[in-house]
């Protein structure tokens, strides 16, 4: 049956009825955003959250630019730049920032970045100078958590606060194919996990604490109590969905899929048993504990193979995306609007297809969104067409 020349199709999907409207609806377009700056392979575009109306770009070599965020703005700052201890290349480098929830009266703020000897995953804090408000003190870090890396790869790499004022971490399984480590359902490490801390509180030798309400605080197993969820392989991008306080992940798969995630404290999203909603290895697998994702698509569809997480759009100037997760592609270009209802039943729309490669979404102060486009260094808009 046609409606509005778009055909749509009906799938049923472990229980749940999904539908996914396969034409592309041309009325989204991808704008320059600033068409006077390029980066240096950009995986990060943040707002500053004190009032101020500035962009916070990362470079993964190591690099946090600064500017105004203004389409006619000629140049950037270095904000901060760790090019010296960061391991860069892949999947490694500066990957994360994270502005504290009072940022404006203490000057914090928080960066993921990838070092060596050992390889490991730093989680630092950083102060911004007390004289100038585009530069940060780069002799004020304070190391809060290290985990090693065991394999150059899947690092994962995205921070941020929640609305509880938690700092929440994504780490990759480790790396190398297939989690040979079993990182994913081991909960003695912190790979394969996403962590929950406390920025403001520290516990014994750690400069953080723990949340009381985390799922494994308090263990006799030797259960890492930093974990919130797990069983998750890399984790590129997550967000907060502000109004209901969801914490939605795009989670990279390994050979067939790539899945959407709802992630829920405790949940054991599958990972290695799993790729995304079928068995990975065995045919047998016990799925009854285990959280399936809301959404997957398959690299034999021609979708892509590596998602990019987006953000639930809270903006204003797109209404007919209010609401629907906006997500994309690394390698495809293709990015999409997830629409989940109370009922379960996910609509999934193709937006638009970009000739390029799609390393992280962002959203400015208006919570308009963005892309960061990782091979041209470009920082893009999503708009409607006209």
């Amino acid at each position: 049956m046609m409606f509005s020349m778009k055909y749509l199709i009906v799938v049923l999907i472990s229980g749940l009825f999904c539908t996914y409207k396969t034409s592309q609806p041309a009325s989204y377009q991808l704008q320059e955003a600033y068409p006077h700056l390029s980066f240096d392979q950009p995986v990060e575009l943040i707002p500053a959250n004190d009032g101020s109306n500035r962009a916070f770009v990362l470079a993964q070599k190591g690099v946090i630019h600064v500017f105004p965020a203004q389409v006619e703005t000629k140049a950037s700052r270095e904000f901060l730049n760790i090019t010296k201890q960061v391991v860069s290349g892949g999947e490694r480098g500066l990957l994360g920032l994270a502005f504290h929830p009072k940022f404006q009266e203490n000057g914090y703020f928080y960066v993921n970045y990838t070092r060596g000897n050992p390889l490991e995953t730093a989680i630092s804090r950083f102060q911004v100078s007390k004289t100038d408000p585009n530069q940060a003190d780069p002799a004020s870090e304070v190391i809060l958590l290290t985990y090693r890396q065991p394999y150059s790869n899947h690092n994962g790499g995205r921070i941020d606060f929640g609305n509880d004022g938690y700092l929440y971490i994504s780490a990759g399984d480790g790396g190398s194919g297939g989690d040979p480590q079993n990182n994913g359902q081991n909960l003695s490490t912190l790979l394969g996990k996403i962590m929950r801390i406390d920025v403001d509180a520290r516990e014994g030798n750690h400069n953080y604490g723990i949340p009381k309400d985390n799922p494994f605080k308090g263990n006799t197993q030797g259960y890492r109590e930093e974990i919130y969820a797990y069983g998750l392989r890399n984790v590129w991008k997550f967000s907060f969905d502000r109004p209901s306080g969801q914490l939605w992940a795009g989670d990279v798969g390994q050979n067939t899929r790539e899945e959407i995630s709802l992630i829920e404290k405790g949940g054991n999203y599958g990972w290695r048993i799993m790729e995304g909603k079928d068995c990975f290895k065995s045919r047998n697998c016990d799925q009854s504990a285990l959280k399936k994702p809301v959404w997957e698509y398959l690299h034999a569809s021609g979708d892509g193979q590596s998602i990019t997480g987006g953000f639930v759009y809270r903006g204003k100037q797109l209404p007919a995306l209010q609401g629907k997760y906006v997500y994309g592609d690394y390698l495809s270009g293709k990015i999409w609007a997830l629409d989940m209802k109370e009922d379960g039943t996910v609509f999934n729309e193709l937006l638009l297809d970009y000739d390029g490669l799609i390393s992280a979404f962002g959203e400015d102060r208006d919570q308009e969104l963005y892309i960061c486009s990782y091979g041209d260094g470009k920082i893009r808009k999503l708009s409607q067409s006209r």
